[in-house]
């Protein structure tokens, strides 16, 4: 699937899912705006994939307001000449229940995970409408999709995820735009280990834990959901639009635990 002469913005894409989509796009010959809070990062990932012959930028970017959205969609569009693709990756996640949720982590779970989703979309859409095409792919998670103890704020606002990725899809059909989702299950990334240390205990052990109750009996590696979110971007999904699609190794599949 080449990309060549496309330009692609992965958000939150210094580490884990986003830093692997923006290398799969590269691989494949797209102009890839690197985007994240960690500068140091950002430069890492921008310098790998230049080394290995590919073509990125980094602005550092917080995300978490309507104005510095906008700023990176323009940024984008003048240092790469115009946006193709806008992968919509940078999310927080706190463990909490409604009682345990402080009104900051809830303000902020929804600034990050929704409002910024929002605006970049925004964007990004006039834009798209203007070159005649385009594609949104967000990421979700099956938390989106069920519910998760622990975890409102988060469940929340991936649910909020899949219906704008519905709605815009339907809204925006006519203007060759296609906005689909991806919806992770277990991933082993930083933000997995983060909730696993909260926990205690050996890490080592809670991981196992973790697979044992997936159908597939393991976690999946970051590019395991870039491959996807590639696909989705990609020509070969080109009648493919509202869709919001499990990456779980079968947990979506299952009525409750896995035995």
């Amino acid at each position: 699937m080449s990309f060549a002469g496309k330009t692609v913005l992965v958000t939150g894409s210094t580490t884990g899912i986003g830093e692997a989509c923006a290398r799969i796009f590269a691989e494949s010959g797209a102009r890839v705006m690197v985007s994240g809070r960690d500068a140091d990062r950002g430069h890492g990932v921008v310098a790998a994939i230049n080394a290995a012959g590919g073509n990125a930028q980094f602005p550092a970017a917080d995300l978490r307001g309507a104005a510095a959205c906008g700023e990176l969609i323009a940024t984008t569009i003048e240092r790469l000449g115009r946006l193709d693709v806008l992968v919509n990756n940078a999310g927080i996640l706190y463990s909490a229940d409604a009682v345990h949720t402080s009104d900051e982590q809830w303000l902020e779970t929804m600034a990050v995970n929704v409002n910024a989703l929002f605006y970049l979309s925004r964007a990004a859409v006039k834009h798209m409408q203007g070159i005649g095409k385009g594609v949104i792919v967000n990421i979700a998670s099956e938390w989106g999709l069920n519910g998760e103890p622990n975890h409102l704020a988060y469940c929340a606002s991936k649910g909020a995820v899949v219906q704008i990725t519905r709605c815009m899809a339907l809204d925006h059909a006519r203007d060759n735009i296609r906005v689909n989702s991806v919806c992770p299950g277990e991933i082993h990334t930083r933000m997995v280990d983060a909730i696993l240390a909260q926990r205690g205990g050996d890490m080592g052990q809670q991981l196992r834990e973790l697979a044992a109750g997936i159908p597939m009996r393991r976690l999946a590696h970051p590019a395991e959901v870039a491959r996807c979110v590639h696909f989705l971007a990609s020509d070969l999904a080109s009648y493919v639009t509202g869709a919001n699609l499990p990456v779980d190794g079968g947990n979506d599949a299952t009525g409750g635990a896995y035995p």
